[in-house]
């Protein structure tokens, strides 16, 4: 139920106000906690022709703290864990870089086969460069794929590999983007809750899903403990894709849903990547916004 706003409230709220128009960031007051996030990017966003420690200490000079990479797809994962003990810089994650195109849902047997040694061999990555997490898209519907189908064979296929997810260590985590499936927060609590195990999660893009009209932060209140991790890059009503900061992610909120679920973890943007300058202001547009 809604009370009347009073003086202390308003004093606070007005601080508040006053301090972001001021700094240009998001702040929180006294009485307001606040999540201790750390920020990474994807891999593939540090776009340096060089080795893996040259990559990671881009990022380390660049204001990151971690790294998600994709599987299959990135190679001398030896190396790179040198480079991660050496910089500091953590590998966080493993993405399964073909679930689009050898997709779980799929009603050919010999794909889904396909998409499911791929994630096998993305567990057995993230095992290798310390991840605790492999973001999966778990299937498509089109016009050869219902909902219902999607649902079924993905499940099914996810439950062959939770015995090794369970031996690794390493969680799989569902992450929600356009491909006509889970499209409401209720229905990716139910993806996960079917199962009942600690070893499946959700991957909520704060940024994908302001598409369907359910506010960012209602997801992540309704995931709760579910919720491994997020990514996020910058989505407009109007205009779709732009910068960090420039969308319609209401984030404030979004930080204060954190916040109330005790998320404190890993905050990865998602964008087009480039060299020093472009990752330099993708970092200082990511303090923004998550009021680092």
């Amino acid at each position: 139920m809604n009370r009347p706003l009073g003086r202390r409230d308003f004093l606070h709220t007005t601080a508040a106000v006053t301090a972001t128009a001021v700094t240009g960031s998001y702040l929180f007051s006294a009485e307001q906690k606040k999540p201790k996030l750390k920020k990474a990017v994807k891999y593939g966003m540090i776009q340096l022709k060089g080795t893996h420690q040259e990559r990671l200490e881009l990022a380390k000079k660049c204001g990151f703290l971690g790294v998600e990479i994709d599987s299959p797809g990135t190679t001398k994962l030896d190396e790179l864990v040198k480079a991660s003990k050496d910089t500091g810089v953590a590998v966080h994650g493993v993405i399964d870089s073909v679930h689009w195109t050898d997709t779980l849902s799929s009603p050919d047997e010999k794909v889904r086969a396909k998409g499911l040694e791929a994630l096998k061999g993305a567990l057995e990555d993230a095992k290798t460069v310390g991840a605790d997490t492999v973001l999966l898209v778990p299937g498509v519907v089109n016009k050869e794929v219902s909902y219902e189908q999607c649902y079924e064979r993905s499940q099914a296929e996810v439950r062959k590999v939770l015995p090794l997810a369970e031996k690794l260590k390493v969680k799989i985590a569902i992450e929600v983007v356009w491909n006509n499936f889970i499209t409401k927060p209720e229905q990716l609590v139910q993806y996960v809750d079917d199962f009942k195990s600690e070893f499946v999660g959700a991957y909520f893009d704060c940024s994908n899903m302001v598409k369907y009209g359910v506010p960012s932060a209602d997801w992540i209140r309704k995931l709760g403990k579910r919720m491994l991790k997020f990514d996020f890059k910058g989505y407009s009503k109007t205009k779709q894709w732009v910068a960090i900061g420039e969308g319609d992610e209401d984030w404030p909120e979004i930080l204060k849903a954190l916040a109330e679920i005790g998320y404190n973890g890993w905050a990865t943007s998602e964008v087009g990547g480039g060299g020093e300058e472009h990752l330099k202001k993708i970092s200082a547009q990511m303090d923004k916004v998550l009021g680092l």
